[in-house]
């Protein structure tokens, strides 16, 4: 971040402060992993999430999936153009993706991936998991092509008005 213009730094900074103090409002709450996140756009905050895992008995309730959420029902798309993700933590590979398809433009973070494994949110296997081919990977997972499975993709692809990610 030291290349970084000073009043960038000085925002990315202060952004991630409040991301912080997201994920210590949570620890307090119970509702979840010591984890905020927050959505901005020109310099404003669009949206703002903590880990809700355990509070909504769902495993995808991470910070950043939370955020992501909220800033496009309040911009109205699926899109996060012109969007930086702060994240009080390295983003876990289900909330880098997500971010990816939301197409945010920058992911700043405080806490590294090293930080959560030592405190007992390690991504490591999930990581290594990613890189198996299917039929090595730990969770079964089989590839059985129906002669019907490529109706849906290509009634989809013929629709002229369809909306393209």
């Amino acid at each position: 971040m030291a290349d970084l213009p000073p009043t960038q730094q000085e925002q990315d900074e202060r952004f991630l402060r409040r991301t912080l103090e997201l994920a210590l409002l949570n620890v307090e709450r119970g509702e979840g992993g010591p984890f905020g996140a927050l959505i901005t756009r020109d310099g404003e905050i669009i949206a703002e999430a903590w880990n809700r895992v355990v509070a909504d008995k769902d495993p995808t309730a991470h910070a950043e999936i939370l955020a992501i959420r909220a800033a496009c029902r309040k911009l109205g798309h699926f899109h996060l153009s012109g969007c930086t993700l702060y994240a009080s933590s390295e983003p876990c590979p289900m909330c880098l993706a997500a971010a990816y398809w939301a197409r945010v433009d920058r992911i700043v973070y405080a806490n590294d991936r090293e930080a959560a494994a030592a405190i007992g949110f390690s991504d490591a296997a999930l990581y290594d998991e990613l890189q198996c081919p299917p039929g090595r990977r730990q969770v079964p997972t089989l590839h059985l092509p129906l002669p019907e499975a490529r109706v849906p993709l290509e009634t989809w692809l013929a629709r002229q008005d369809r909306t393209r990610y």
